[in-house]
């Protein structure tokens, strides 16, 4: 049986075409997908450019999946769990999968955009939890930065409106 042949396995991240994110006025970001197009499945990559002063997403955490960020360019501000680091071009972060003490968000400064890869393991189903705003967000059918149309459920809540168990099941 004749194989799809696979994407070319050297990417030149200066060539990425970046689609912007944003939201409010705290989030705004461009990022661009690098290892789903070359066909990896249990390895998630992207290239993201933070604006001065934003982040791309809200503090969070990763109850599945470990992430790590690599800074290429910039410098900004790495909140992970209660503490606050600085981080510039040339850090590696690792963010293990965990509860609110692994919780993360990387800010960039005020005077240039932070631009890092974005790497993670891909597993699904994924429970992230949200500590500043007290949601939590359920995935099953594709991981976070997989392919939403493969998503069989994809629902955020706040924990305050958490039901028990037993909930509607008499």
């Amino acid at each position: 049986m004749p194989q799809t042949p696979l994407a070319e396995p050297v990417v030149r991240l200066a060539s990425l075409a970046l689609h912007p994110q944003t939201h409010g006025s705290r989030f705004a970001a461009a990022m661009a997908a690098v290892a789903a197009p070359r066909g990896a499945r249990g390895l998630g990559a992207r290239l993201v450019e933070v604006a001065p002063g934003k982040a791309a997403w809200p503090f969070h955490c990763h109850h599945a999946n470990d992430e790590m960020f690599v800074i290429l360019d910039g410098s900004g501000t790495l909140r992970f769990g209660p503490r606050v680091f600085p981080v510039a071009a040339g850090d590696a972060i690792v963010c293990p999968a965990g509860g609110p003490e692994t919780a993360h968000q990387l800010i960039a400064g005020a005077a240039s955009p932070l631009r890092y890869l974005a790497i993670s393991t891909m597993r699904e189903p994924e429970v992230m939890e949200y500590p500043d705003s007290g949601k939590l967000t359920v995935l099953a059918g594709a991981a976070p930065g997989g392919e939403k149309a493969a998503r069989r459920v994809a629902a955020s809540f706040r924990t305050e409106d958490a039901v028990d168990y037993w909930d509607g099941e008499d």
